[in-house]
């Protein structure tokens, strides 16, 4: 039974990714909790007045700025 494989050849521009694709944003509000996983954190009251700060300073911006 033939299986199909990719093909093995060098990157392409037809084979990247576009930039769009490659934010986390989904074109929902980011939360505060958001903020604090996207951080590592822990859920906490002191890490949410954190994260809301974060988010007044840097809009939802401020998730991308997080991830990688």
């Amino acid at each position: 039974m033939p299986t199909s494989q990719p093909e093995a050849s060098g990157p392409s521009e037809e084979r990247c990714t576009p930039d769009d694709l490659l934010h986390a944003r989904t074109g929902t509000e980011v939360s505060p909790e958001d903020i604090v996983l996207a951080s590592g954190k822990d859920i906490n009251a002191r890490n949410l007045e954190w994260a809301k700060r974060k988010i007044e300073a840097e809009g939802p911006t401020a998730l991308e700025k997080l991830l990688p």
